[in-house]
């Protein structure tokens, strides 16, 4: 069955459709709509977004196969980004990585076998004053060791993604801040996590985490 996107964002990208002269300039969230409903870019997502911005499916394929935030095989439920750019290696993000792979079951580039996380690599996600660190989701989580990570992780199996976030989540959410039909303007932004709170009201430390990682693998 061909893909279609729901009669609500459809009418996201009719909106999305008048901010450009061209089509093609929509491209990008016209692809990140089509994402959040499916969880990946298919086949018949490159020729719907094809077929609807008139443009062929080289370009778009060549456009999801070039950006990292576009997946173009299924992923988790989850997709968990660990940092290992050199702030977050010199505070540990390798061992975060070996964790991760650890508790998950999987290695970089794979997803857990009860289907629930994908775990990947970045080379940076811009958070380096406050490595190690990962990105779940649309979410950012902090100043990270292991026994924290666990927490996060078990939140996410048991209370859900978006109840994991409202607890730990460090960093503002990259959802788009356009609101969907019938969401009421004043249920955003979201409060700052119970995580945050707590570590904006700490003195900086001038030690690191004490789980330091090793030599880049």
């Amino acid at each position: 069955m061909a893909f279609s996107l729901s009669p609500e964002r459809e009418e996201q990208v009719e909106e999305i459709l008048t901010r450009y002269p061209e089509r093609r300039a929509a491209l990008l969230p016209v692809l990140w709509l089509c994402q959040r409903q499916k969880g990946w870019i298919s086949p018949d997502v490159v020729d719907y977004v094809s077929g609807r911005l008139g443009l062929s499916t080289a370009v778009v394929k060549g456009v999801v196969t070039f950006y990292t935030m576009f997946f173009d095989e299924p992923v988790g439920e989850n997709v968990v980004w660990v940092c290992r750019t050199l702030s977050c290696d010199l505070r540990g993000g390798k061992v975060i990585q070996e964790h991760l792979e650890k508790k998950l079951g999987c290695t970089a580039g794979h997803t857990s076998s009860d289907g629930r996380f994908t775990l990947l690599k970045a080379e940076c996600l811009a958070a380096c004053g406050q490595a190690p660190m990962v990105q779940i989701n649309d979410y950012y989580y902090e100043n990270l060791d292991t026994e924290l990570l666990d927490r996060i992780l078990d939140a996410h199996a048991t209370k859900g993604a978006e109840a994991a976030a409202a607890e730990f989540s460090t960093f503002a959410t990259f959802a788009s801040s356009r609101q969907s039909p019938g969401v009421s303007k004043s249920s955003a932004p979201p409060p700052p996590s119970k995580e945050a709170v707590r570590l904006a009201s700490q003195p900086p430390s001038a030690a690191g985490p004490t789980n330091a990682g090793g030599d880049e693998s």
